[in-house]
């Protein structure tokens, strides 16, 4: 579907999951197109990918380059087939190709560490295990491959007529990228900006030491770009990117304020707070999947360590596990 002159949508399947599909963009030049971002890998949604370039009269051989906004799977995982199909050359930032070899070839030894990291947040160690595994089975849906082409933030990428800025907007991922073409007022936005779902920003061994924090700067720095069309990698196309940041930034202050108040009567660890909050899920806590009950957490812990940074909590460690409280105000 073309939704902009020389900008066609594909939607690739993401099977058994409950956004259903990746909003790729496929951008149109002289000399090749560009792709952004390419589904993850499973049968079904290379076919479709296939299916879909085949119905523009395109090929994978088409494809100059594509840009990874992230590496999570459902953007990234599909990389490496493209890669054997076709001399496409990948372009995406420093921090995401720092995060692939312990992810995704030698991540026993992250995984190891991952479960100390529960434990020491809180989570009973007869409860640790399914949830030190619970990402495993990403690993299936990734096809390894490297960047020809390292981002930073700031690079104009030339397709056709459009001229892309690359905006590094570090939270969801580290090394996160929006595409923006200022003259058409575009902004590929990944998961940074999505119309109806937050994205989730989680504390981790990997995400650097304020993810939240991050995250909100970022989407601050998007705010005043002149921008009339947002294409999100899931759900819609949509107008008002200002409107949806403000309701982004106020959803996470909203959430601050729950956490605070749990705390208010005695300190607790990141997962025992988790369990407290509320979220939109048809069952409690006890009946979510050992990934959801991760993500939950480390979601929480992003919030709590954002309002460490602004002094509004504290926390201290006692036998091993980790607990926050509310701060204690000093002055004169």
């Amino acid at each position: 579907m073309e939704v902009f002159p020389g900008v066609h949508q594909l939607k690739v399947p993401i099977d058994q999951n409950a956004l259903g599909y990746l909003n790729s963009y496929l951008i149109q030049g002289d000399k090749g197109c560009l792709l952004v971002d390419t589904g993850w890998n499973s049968r079904g949604a290379f076919q479709s990918l296939k299916e879909q370039l085949d119905g523009l009269g395109l090929t994978l051989r088409d494809i100059a380059r594509v840009v990874i906004t992230h590496v999570h799977p459902d953007h990234y995982g599909l990389a490496g087939l493209i890669k054997q199909a076709s001399p496409t050359r990948f372009a995406f930032h420093l921090w995401e190709k720092a995060l692939i070899e312990e992810r995704y070839i030698e991540f026993a030894q992250l995984q190891n560490k991952m479960g100390k990291f529960l434990c020491r947040h809180g989570v009973p160690r007869q409860q640790a295990g399914p949830l030190e595994i619970a990402s495993m089975p990403a690993l299936d849906f990734v096809t390894v491959a490297w960047p020809d082409e390292v981002l930073y933030g700031g690079e104009i990428i030339s397709i056709g007529d459009f001229q892309l800025e690359v905006l590094w907007t570090p939270g969801h991922s580290p090394g996160h990228v929006c595409l923006y073409e200022p003259s058409k007022k575009l902004l590929f936005s990944g998961d940074h900006v999505l119309p109806g779902i937050t994205p989730n920003v989680s504390y981790n061994l990997q995400s650097g030491s304020n993810p939240l924090g991050d995250f909100i700067n970022s989407l601050n720095q998007l705010r005043r770009l002149p921008v009339d069309l947002v294409l999100p990698a899931h759900e819609h196309i949509f107008e008002g990117l200002e409107d949806r940041i403000q309701q982004i930034v106020g959803h996470h202050e909203d959430r601050k304020g729950e956490i605070l108040s749990t705390l208010s009567e005695e300190p607790l660890s990141a997962f025992l707070i988790a369990r407290q909050l509320s979220w939109h899920i048809r069952d409690d806590w006890d009946h979510l999947d050992a990934y959801h009950q991760r993500s939950a957490m480390t979601e929480t812990l992003a919030h709590l360590e954002m309002m460490r940074m602004e002094g509004r909590v504290e926390r201290h460690s006692r036998d091993g596990v980790i607990r926050y409280e509310l701060a204690t105000l000093t002055g004169s």
